[in-house]
């Protein structure tokens, strides 16, 4: 009898040298983490270059430092998977091991490559750069730029070599229409889940909605004052990236509608429900750091919404995990 290998096993790592596409990507990818690297090391530090005085961000210093240390952490993994990525070692790792990462590498730069240049398309046609600006500074205009610049680059670049691995590794998971997967595709857990991770995502969703239209409801004062063109853009990205996790997990496990592409629905249901998830999380975290200043406490509502991200994201990131899984076991 003879044996098969899993798609998700390690791919043999003999001869293996990136082309010089892949290995312009690498280079890309590395230098566009060296500005946000570079800024918060010489504020871990202790330096100053970018924050104006009186900024926020000076009035916990130790407090900042740790959070900043832990930033370059963040972005120096950017560095590993660009390198495992176009290394020979990288094809040897399992695949949990670089999905988890990469899943949520995704889902933290989806947002900003999306809502940082919505923004600025907002600011040049209504021409309201800030409509309201905070009432204390925070960081200079061109720390954005810079920052967010690099971000955009990060994930262009290791969002291609991703995608350009994974075809190599296991394009076989996803090839053909949805109409096409065999039924077991999705079993009852995988069904469960997308069902548990929509429900969870109402609450949220209905709250980005309503915040997006000019509702006030669960804000706090000084939120509703400091609101601005960014805030109803921001809004309205939430709102649309947890209908877009929850509607295409629910197609791939429905296999409906029949002549969607696979690999399109699995990639979006992948970035959005990555989205969801980690920011949520992200943002949850630092809802309950400890901040002395009443008026910059975080509401409930607004705590409910990021722990619904949260949950609604790592449910659907379930779901496409298991998904994936029994297209491996089937394939």
């Amino acid at each position: 009898m003879t044996q098969t290998a899993s798609p998700l096993a390690p791919a043999p790592a003999g001869g293996h040298r990136p082309s010089a596409a892949r290995r312009a990507l690498r280079a890309l990818a590395i230098l566009a983490c060296l500005p946000y690297i570079s800024l918060k090391v010489v504020w871990v530090a202790g330096g100053t270059l970018g924050i104006p005085a009186g900024s926020v961000l000076l009035e916990r210093p130790q407090l900042m430092a740790i959070a900043n240390a832990v930033s370059v952490v963040a972005d120096v993994l950017v560095i590993v998977l660009a390198l495992l990525l176009t290394q020979a070692w990288g094809r040897r790792l399992p695949a949990w091991l670089l999905a988890l990462p990469m899943w949520a590498a995704t889902g933290l730069l989806a947002p900003i490559m999306t809502g940082y240049p919505a923004q600025l398309a907002v600011a040049l046609f209504t021409g309201d750069e800030k409509a309201a600006a905070p009432a204390e500074p925070f960081l200079d205009d061109w720390v954005f730029a810079v920052v967010y610049g690099g971000f955009i680059l990060q994930g262009l670049s290791l969002g291609t070599l991703f995608a350009l691995y994974a075809r190599d590794r296991w394009s076989r998971l996803w090839r053909g229409r949805l109409g096409a997967l065999p039924a077991g595709t999705s079993g009852p857990g995988a069904r469960a889940l997308a069902v548990a991770g929509a429900v969870a995502a109402l609450v949220p969703a209905t709250l980005h909605l309503m915040w997006a239209a000019g509702s006030t409801t669960g804000l706090s004062a000084r939120r509703i004052a400091e609101r601005d063109s960014d805030f109803y853009v921001l809004e309205a990205q939430w709102a649309g990236f947890l209908v877009a996790a929850v509607v295409l997990t629910l197609f791939l496990v429905l296999r409906r509608p029949a002549r969607l592409r696979v690999r399109t629905t699995l990639a979006l249901a992948w970035t959005a429900s990555g989205a969801v998830g980690c920011w949520g999380a992200y943002m949850s975290l630092v809802a309950l750091m400890p901040e002395p200043d009443p008026s910059k406490h975080v509401p409930g509502l607004v705590q409910l919404s990021y722990a619904g991200e949260m949950i609604t994201g790592f449910l659907l990131a379930a779901c496409v995990a298991l998904f994936l899984r029994r297209r491996s076991a089937g394939a």
